[in-house]
């Protein structure tokens, strides 16, 4: 059988200084315990840090978008030579990844992506994936890493994710790091704190949401921290940080791509009677929608919410959002397939 799939997300604020600068010790020592799991996982290290590590060289550094493109255009370089120094203490090579939302959103993309990966593992290689900060616009970037590390985790069918945090997994009022979360509600989502590291775009919110998209997609998710021996196995073995529960979970790899709702572009409100139809693994029709937020076109993803707002599923639409407003009270104007909705 083959090796498991381990996908292991770095931000900003673990493996740099104040600074911004890479922290060398750090990773150093990812290198040495990402070597001792190597033998036994297919592994992806999902990193930020670019921007961090390039900024210095740019004149007059105040964080505007272009600016960031171009620390993070020096900062790769940089970034990349040094976890490629680390490995090779172990015998390992190393390759970059820069990817753009289009590589996911676009179903053969994205499978040529998944078939360049499987070469690397295949030549005992770990990929080390990022953003790519130089080309991305606004509109189409990833909301940060942790969006990035779960896309890859869903779509390469991966076992377990793991993200790290300065923090050291999600804590609750008093401080202290929840062990086990089986399910997310609102008092999950109650004790994040809203602050965030200056160098970074994510925090623990953004963790949250995208570990409760990976545990639908039936992968474990683990947040944890650096700040103790043998951080990395000790959690992945469940011994300390934040151990998220994946749910059951059947769907093919085509519909698991589709179910990474990350992807949507749009949204549908639909009544309750649509709700039961499609919880019936029955098409989408433009009868049973009741509003259309935002613009999307024909082969685009968007979600399906019911009409408390919440979402019920996510679907590769066959009419645009112009053509549906046109056609809403006709009969029979399939707005998305069976084979094309996911249920969430």
């Amino acid at each position: 059988m083959s090796k498991p799939v381990l996908v292991l997300k770095f931000g900003t604020a673990s493996i740099t200084k104040s600074s911004g600068e890479p922290n060398e010790p750090v990773m150093v020592d990812i290198a040495r315990q990402v070597a001792a799991l190597h033998p036994h996982y297919r592994i992806v290290l999902v990193s930020s840090g670019a921007v961090g590590a390039g900024k210095s060289l740019i004149r007059d550094f105040r964080g505007d978008i272009i600016q960031r493109k171009a620390a993070a255009a020096v900062g790769n370089l940089l970034l990349l030579n040094q976890y490629s120094r680390f490995f090779a203490i172990y015998g390992i090579s190393i390759a970059q990844s820069l990817c753009e939302r289009h590589h996911f959103a676009n179903r053969d993309q994205f499978l040529q992506l998944k078939q360049t990966y499987e070469e690397l593992w295949a030549n005992g290689l770990i990929p080390i994936a990022n953003e790519n900060d130089v080309v991305s616009s606004r509109e189409l970037k990833f909301s940060d890493n942790d969006e990035l590390a779960t896309l890859i985790a869903v779509g390469f069918g991966a076992n377990v994710l793991m993200l790290c945090t300065s923090v050291g997994g999600l804590l609750d009022a008093e401080g202290r790091i929840i062990r086990h979360v089986t399910t997310f509600d609102e008092q999950v989502f109650g004790v994040v704190r809203t602050d965030k590291s200056s160098l970074g775009l994510g925090g623990m919110a953004s963790k949250l949401t995208f570990a409760k998209l990976a545990t639908r997609m039936g992968i474990r998710v683990v947040i944890f921290g650096l700040n103790e021996p043998d951080s990395i196995g000790r959690a992945l073995r469940g011994e300390t940080g934040t151990e998220f529960s994946p749910q059951t979970n059947t769907l093919s790899a085509r519909n698991r791509w589709l179910g990474s709702g990350s992807l949507t572009v749009g949204q549908v409100m639909v009544d309750a009677g649509a709700v039961k139809a499609l919880q019936k693994r029955r098409s989408l029709l433009a009868v049973g929608v009741r509003a259309i937020p935002g613009e999307f076109a024909a082969g685009e993803m968007i979600e399906i919410m019911d009409e408390h707002q919440t979402t019920v599923a996510v679907a590769r639409v066959r009419i645009s959002s112009e053509a549906l407003t046109q056609q809403l009270n006709q009969q029979n104007v399939e707005v998305a397939n069976a084979n094309d909705i996911v249920l969430l």
